[in-house]
Order: C-alpha cells, then structure tokens, then sequence
C-alpha cells in the first residue's frame, strides 16, 4: 500500500516537472519567435506607375519613392514611361483584362479617356478628404480632377505655358519682352529680318508655332486667346459660339496673319506638329516660342537653348486685356480599381502632394501645385 501511494505521488510529481517544463520551452519559443519578428526586415512591396514623363519623369517617381520608403521600409517604386499614344493602349487594355499596374499618371483629359473606355478609376474624393494639407488646390485644380462627380486623379502638376523669347536675339535688337500684340508684330519682324543669331543668313523666324492637325492649330489659338485674358476660344460651357465675339474674333485675324501675310513662321509651318515645332526651336531659327513647364530644364541645357530664353505672359490685344501665362490644364495620379497594392498605392498618391514629392516635382519637371517650394534653382 505504501509503495503503491509512493509510484502514485512520483507520477504526479512527474507530470507537474514535466508540464512546468513544456510550458517553459513555450515561453522561450515563442519569445523567441517574437524576437526573430521583431528583427527580420519587412517584407518588400513594389508599386508600379505608368506615365508618359520620359526620363525626367522617372527621375522624378525614383526619388519619390526613395522618399516614400523612409517611412515604409521595403517599399519600392518602379516607374515605366511610355509614348503617349502607347500609354493610352496600354493602360486602357490593363484596366480591361485586370493587369493594370498599381498607378497611372498623366493629364487629366487622358486619364478621363481611359475612365470612359474602362469604368475602373477609383474615385479618389474620400482619399482627398483625408489629406489635411491641401490648401493650395484651388476650385478649378479640382474641378479638372473630377468626372461625371467622380475625382478621377488627385492634381499633382499645373500644366503651365508661358510666351518664350530668345534674350540674346532681345538684346541684340534693342527689345524688350513683349506685352502687347503690337509689340510682338515688331520684335517677330526684326527677329525675322535682322539675322539676330549672326550667321549672315535669312534663316530666323519670328514665331515658332505648329498647324499639322486641327488640334495644333487648336492648342495655338488656345494661348492667344486664353494668354490675352479671354475665356472660351470657340464656344462656351452653355453652347453659345465665342469665336465671332469682337475680341476673339480680333485675336483669331491676327493670329492667322502670322502665318499668312505678316509670314513670321517658318513656310513649311503647316505641316509642324510638336515635333517639328521644337526643331524650330531647339535649333535656334525661332524667336517667340511656348514654354511648358515641363520644357523649361531641357532648355536650360548646354546642347539645347543654354538657358538663353525669358518667359511670360502671352501678349494684350486690347489695353484693358489681363494677360497672363496659360494654365493648359492638370496632371495628376489616379488609382485603377484593380490596382495589385491598392491600399499602398492610395498611400503614395496622397504622398505625392507633399512638399518632398512636390519639391523634386518641380526641380525634375518644373511644375507642381503646392506654394511654399524653394524655386530658387530655376532659370
């Protein structure tokens, strides 16, 4: 009896050691496990965005991105750049067969086309409204943004087009940059006939503009007309023609006659299109010029314009005209429905907006949205 009472208390004594020990290798385990979390990097995540930038443009996500990562270790972001024509085809097929990349970027009409040909651009209202700096988007930035009430990009880079004049060719004719139409029908006419480069050849031009296609033609009018301070070339939101206006109707005969009988473009100008347009320039036969934003550091370059241009408001027609640089439009980054890293994707547009992405914004491709960057380092 005394030897069975004594198996009996081994055995329990045992159990109790023996489950004591299991949960002290639990415990050890499993801080263990913890501590192996706590110190293994975090798992790496890609976003990919597809824009039409070019080089300047993935300089642009790159640093962004680096940016962006300092806050969310293994966070990479890998940008592709396409022809335009090419991104249209790519990013509408994308969105239809559910491959879509996690972000496109561009202006707003294209990306209006790819919501009107796919239905799946998230709408990106509610993220706005969880953005608390964002008081540098005016009323127009997001009505451009939004389409058939729904915002399709959060704006990221004001398209801006300024008149672009050669200071070279201004200082050797003894002129000024124009403010009136007036003043730009002389300095075109000298440009043209005063051989301002000085290589002894009848080979400049007052205007460098484009005519290929309508829309050429179109985009010229645009910034006469809006850069003199008129609303609506042809026709207004309600339907009613503005082309016939007196005022519109005056910047439409004047600027016709530039390629016509005041002969400032080069003769082949209707055939120009963007391409032909910038030989024109960059070639340096061409005295008044747009510059986009998005031109003005390539033109800074040694091996292009060597930052020889002053830019500003497109010339008067009228004495009480309220000229200005043309706001063309907007670019911004808009979300696919069916974006592989949705959540993440949503966090890096927001990311966009702030004054690190907006500072190499502007820096890369001189244009952005917010006031308070350093625009110190421009031409």
């Amino acid at each position: 009896m005394i030897s069975q009472r004594k198996r009996l208390r081994d055995a329990k004594r045992s159990r109790i050691q023996g489950g004591s020990t299991m949960r002290l290798a639990l415990l050890i385990g499993g801080a263990f496990a913890a501590a192996t979390l706590l110190s293994a990097p975090a798992k790496a995540q890609e976003l990919t965005i597809w824009h039409d930038l070019g080089d300047n443009g993935i300089k642009w996500f790159q640093a962004a991105g680096a940016e962006f990562a300092k806050s969310r270790p293994g966070v990479t972001v890998r940008s592709l750049s396409y022809p335009t024509d090419q991104w249209f085809g790519r990013v509408i097929g994308a969105l239809n067969t559910d491959t879509a990349p996690d972000l496109i970027f561009n202006n707003y009409e294209r990306v209006i086309r790819v919501e009107s040909q796919t239905g799946k651009v998230m709408d990106l209202k509610p993220v706005l409204g969880q953005i608390a700096d964002k008081a540098f988007l005016a009323e127009d930035d997001l009505r451009v943004a939004t389409f058939k009430g729904k915002m399709i990009i959060l704006p990221a880079q004001r398209v801006q087009m300024a008149l672009g004049v050669r200071k070279s060719w201004l200082d050797k004719t003894g002129e000024k940059f124009p403010e009136t139409w007036d003043d730009a029908k002389r300095i075109a006419t000298r440009f043209r006939d005063a051989d301002p480069d000085g290589n002894g050849k009848a080979d400049t031009f007052g205007f460098a503009l484009q005519a290929a296609k309508p829309r050429d033609l179109i985009h010229m009018l645009d910034l006469f007309t809006f850069g003199s301070g008129l609303r609506h070339t042809l026709i207004d939101p309600e339907g009613k023609i503005t082309i016939d206006q007196p005022k519109h109707a005056l910047v439409l005969e004047e600027f016709l006659k530039t390629y016509s009988t005041y002969k400032f473009v080069a003769p082949d100008t209707i055939n120009h299109s963007f391409n032909e347009m910038y030989q024109v320039i960059e070639g340096g036969r061409a005295g008044m010029f747009r510059v986009g934003d998005w031109n003005v550091r390539k033109w800074d370059g040694a091996n292009v314009l060597n930052g020889d241009f002053v830019s500003g408001p497109w010339p008067r027609f009228a004495a009480d005209d309220q000229n200005a640089v043309v706001i063309g439009g907007m670019r911004g980054v808009a979300v696919p429905e069916n974006a592989p890293n949705k959540a993440l994707a949503v966090e890096f547009a927001k990311f966009l907006l702030g004054k690190e992405a907006q500072q190499a914004s502007l820096e890369l491709l001189g244009a952005g949205v917010r006031k308070d960057l350093d625009v110190s380092k421009l031409s």
